[in-house]
Order: structure tokens, then sequence, then C-alpha cells
């Protein structure tokens, strides 16, 4: 009877580390020895839920489905209270806008009247949160106000393909614990405000482009990720990742 006790100890304990391998492998990640676990742990956060407007549509990227993924990622982490809206940028309307403490936004292309424009960089002026990801900085091209806002624009890219990210920031708390990786997507080519706060950058013909960068803006914070072309690119887990802690800078959740 002792023998098999002991050897059920040994096996709980081959079997947890195993366990505990498995969790602290992500393919393709490059994490620094300080940790290897997401900084989003819904189960010890007692904030009330960030009551967030999620805003999607516009040509060309498949609006609807990468919204759905990004969707399911906010409330799948017990952080964000989602409301959706797809293709109506009457949201931004100062009355609409107004009980929204974060705004996620993922659209192509378009124009904005002078009434949507101003409920958005008002709102976002006054204290609260934006992030946009990948096309958010090709949205509303001629729209001066609101590319100072995101901090950049969209210029162009090279062909969907798998390249390497690089952190410079590892003490933010949206790349903390990340060294690099791979990510397979469209690698945007931006013109930038080289006053914007770059976290993480790829190389393009020997030059560095930045990836993932923050900034203020008035008493509002923006995030913004050159990630997330497609639905493949979006269900990546360093997408999701920097998304998702990108998020929560914003409404200075950290």
């Amino acid at each position: 009877m002792i023998k098999l006790q002991r050897r059920q100890v040994v096996m709980k304990a081959f079997v947890g580390l195993i366990a505990g391998i498995a969790v602290g492998c992500v393919a393709g990640v490059g994490w620094s020895n300080e940790t290897k676990s997401s900084i989003v742990d819904s189960t010890t956060n007692s904030a009330a839920p960030i009551k967030t407007l999620l805003l999607t549509g516009g040509p060309i990227h498949n609006a609807k489905d990468i919204g759905d993924i990004v969707q399911k990622m906010l409330e799948e982490s017990g952080r964000f209270e989602v409301t959706r809206v797809h293709e109506d940028l009457d949201a931004l309307l100062p009355e609409r806008i107004a009980p929204y403490k974060l705004v996620v936004f993922f659209w192509t292309l378009g124009d904005l009247t002078d009434q949507q424009r101003k409920g958005l960089l008002d709102h976002i002026a006054a204290g609260n949160g934006f992030t946009t990801f990948h096309s958010g900085a090709d949205s509303f091209r001629t729209d001066e106000k609101y590319r100072e806002m995101v901090g950049g624009y969209f210029v162009t890219h090279p062909a969907y393909r798998t390249y390497q990210v690089s952190v410079t920031n590892v003490e933010s708390p949206i790349t903390k614990g990340i060294v690099e990786f791979m990510i397979t997507d469209e690698q945007y080519i931006l013109n930038y405000d080289p006053n914007v706060n770059v976290l993480a950058n790829s190389l393009h013909e020997g030059k560095l482009m930045p990836v993932v960068w923050t900034k203020p803006y008035g008493e509002g914070r923006v995030f913004y990720s050159a990630l997330g072309h497609d639905t493949k690119a979006a269900e990546q887990e360093m997408f999701k990742t920097l998304l998702l802690r990108g998020a929560l800078w914003s409404v200075g959740q950290e």
C-alpha cells in the first residue's frame, strides 16, 4: 500500500511538470525569464468591467470576422463589457460615444463627418482610451486630425509573409516579458510621429519600422498595433496578447 501511494505521488508530480512545460511553451515567441504568462488574469481582478465600444467596418479588410475574434478575446478576459457596432460611424457622435471608457477601432478608408470627428477626438482627449490596429492607421486618409491622434498612417506594405518583431521597451506593461517573436501578417510600412513611444519594431529593407506604439492624446491614451490584417493573423497568440494589454493600458489598467 505504501509503495502504491509513493508511485501515485511520483506520477502526479510528473504530470504536473509536463503540464507546466506545456503552458510555458509558446511557439515562435521569445519570452524573458521574468514572466511567461499573460498580464491579464481575470480571476484575480475585481475591477468593474470596462465599458467598451468595439467599432468595425470599411472595405478591403474582413472587419466583421476580425471584429468577432477581437470581441471574443475581450469578453473572455472578463475585463471588458463590449458593445459591438459594425459599419456605423455615427457611433462616434458625442451622445453615443459618451458611455464608453474605451474605444477599440478597426476600420479601413472612409470619411468622418465633422460631428463624428469631434465626438471621437473630444472623447479621447477628455481622458478615455483609444485602441486600434492594422488599418486603424489607414482610416480617413485625408483627415489630418485623426492621423495626429493615432500617431501615424499607412504608406505601403510588402507581400504577406512571416517576419520577426523585436521588442524595444521590455519595461512597458504591454510588452513586459516578451523579447521577440515571429508573426505571419501583412507588414505595414508607416509614416509616423517620431515622438510616439515605440514598443516593438521590425525590419523592412534594412530599416526599422514600428509595429507597436503608444502615445498620449490630451488626457487620454492611444495604443496602436500594426498587426491583424486578416483572421489568420488575428488568431495568433501575440496579436491577441498585445492587443489585450494595449487595451488595458489605454484605460490605465496596466
